[in-house]
């Protein structure tokens, strides 16, 4: 299963009752964040849900709404007791603002590597966790250089013990190929995975764009998502020639694309200062897709399997 934790709904500055975009995702005791504005690590101490464990960092783009809270989050993990590597992705010159961000989190007790504009998905399989997830990106339409993540949260295949007895599969080698070892020679004879493995499995995926216009592109890349967390920035459509100025989206394109996207859940979020109540507007993403919910700090929900 997979816990997903909207840490912050805000965008452009923080509101005494919403902080700026975050998001946490969690599996297998292990921790993604996408984005960091202000008042994150606030967001996740009311939360308790621990710094230490975040492995992996993902930063949609460099304003400060949406990365401002990363240097002391650096130093509080660092605090925390960590000493594992983190990995931190990101658009076009995310590795020179986390440089210069840096200037005021720079003795830290553990690597940072950094990932900028990936061009093909990444397997972030870690030495910390048995993950098979897949994080792929698309380059969206903002006013700086903005990608969205998708996070495919892979299930382990079942274990096929007539497949394994038909291939002659040394039971002492079933626990390491279930475990996703590759292959194995054993008394001269390889030995793979696929000889005891049964067939694929739908997993989790979840799927983020904040900041953009609703490009074409967006529909395919969120296809078939679990959860499909996208800005909603103008609730009323009569704020379309703002959405459109500012390179943001109202509820009814963000709508639009989770029906075009067949997603089954639309969690908004990034919403506007002008807008104190996004609950107002909820029908206008609701009349195109119903499975719409209005994002709000600390908005909880776990994903688990499906079983067949």
């Amino acid at each position: 299963m997979v816990d997903l934790l909207l840490l912050g709904c805000g965008g452009g500055m923080p509101m005494p009752n919403r902080f700026l975009s975050a998001t946490l995702l969690s599996y297998k005791g292990r921790k993604i964040l996408i984005d960091c504005g202000e008042g994150t690590q606030v967001s996740m101490r009311i939360s308790n849900t621990g710094f230490k464990s975040i492995d992996v960092i993902c930063i949609t783009h460099i304003h400060g709404d949406h990365i401002v809270g990363l240097p002391g989050l650096l130093g509080t993990i660092g605090n925390s007791g960590r000493t594992e590597p983190i990995t931190i992705i990101g658009p076009e010159g995310i590795e020179d603002t986390i440089n210069k961000l840096r200037v005021i989190a720079n003795w830290l007790p553990y690597k940072i590597n950094i990932i900028e504009n990936p061009r093909k998905p990444i397997n972030i399989a870690t030495e910390f966790a048995d993950w098979n997830t897949i994080i792929s990106t698309i380059e969206l339409e903002h006013s700086a250089p903005c990608i969205g993540y998708s996070f495919d949260f892979k299930r382990q295949r079942k274990f096929d013990v007539e497949k394994a007895t038909q291939n002659n599969v040394p039971k002492n080698l079933w626990g390491r190929l279930q475990k996703n070892e590759k292959k194995i020679n054993f008394e001269g004879i390889d030995y793979t995975d696929e000889m005891v493995l049964g067939e694929e499995r739908k997993g989790i995926k979840i799927s983020i764009t904040t900041d953009t216009r609703p490009i074409d592109s967006i529909s395919d890349f969120i296809k078939e998502s679990d959860f499909f967390i996208c800005e909603g920035t103008y609730g009323d459509d009569e704020d379309l020639p703002k959405a459109i100025k500012n390179k943001h989206m109202t509820f009814t394109e963000a709508a639009t694309l989770a029906e075009n996207g067949k997603v089954k859940n639309l969690l908004l979020t990034h919403f506007g200062t002008a807008m104190t109540e996004p609950e107002e507007y909820v029908d206008n993403a609701k009349v195109i897709f119903n499975n719409s919910i209005i994002g709000f700090d600390r908005y909880k929900v776990t994903l688990n399997f499906e079983e067949e």
